[in-house]
């Protein structure tokens, strides 16, 4: 039996006027397209995040950030899909936390 160790995702999500929502935010795929997050087994749901349309999304891509925008929001009972929009990668001194 082998044991298979699977790339551990997060993303940030920001909110113009309002601040950081989310820091090391797990998803399950990850793309420059967009974003899924797999909700079964867990005690969360998708209508518990506060994630809209505009939210800033960042995460590193190996030494590469990239930041994007949410365009479209998916909800299903089991899982959430976030389609990104206006997708770059940041300058490598651009502050991130």
């Amino acid at each position: 039996m082998t044991d298979t160790i699977l790339p551990y995702r997060t993303v940030t999500i920001d909110r113009r006027g309002y601040g950081r929502r989310y820091t090391w935010l797990p998803v399950d795929q990850l793309s420059r397209q967009g974003f899924s997050i797999d909700f079964a087994g867990s005690y969360l749901r998708p209508d518990m995040l506060d994630l809209r349309l505009e939210d800033i999304v960042r995460w590193r891509e190996g030494e590469r950030l990239l930041e994007g925008r949410i365009r479209e929001i998916q909800r299903e009972p089991q899982a959430i899909h976030a389609v990104l929009d206006d997708v770059h990668v940041l300058p490598a001194d651009a502050f991130y936390s």
